[in-house]
């Protein structure tokens, strides 16, 4: 059995790091600009720089972190059941 909650915060916390790492490297080394477009339409707020970096960041945690607790759920549920 998978503890949804530390599940869930793991996912949420790994994905945040992700988009922060994204945004750095799409304002460094010009590279990834193309996903960091694409992420701008999924995260509004979210952009190639700091502010926008931490925006995306936030709004990242927050789609992860509940993905992955309906992930554990899910696992959970069936689990169970096999």
């Amino acid at each position: 059995m998978l503890n949804a909650k530390a599940f869930g915060l793991a996912c949420g916390i790994l994905w945040a790091l992700c988009v922060l790492v994204f945004a750095a490297t799409s304002t460094w080394f010009n590279y990834g600009t193309e996903f960091a477009m694409i992420l701008a339409t999924v995260y509004k707020g979210y952009a190639p720089t700091v502010p926008g970096a931490i925006i995306g960041a936030v709004w990242g945690f927050f789609d992860a972190g509940v993905g992955g607790w309906l992930l554990a759920l899910l696992y959970n549920t069936l689990a169970r059941r096999v």
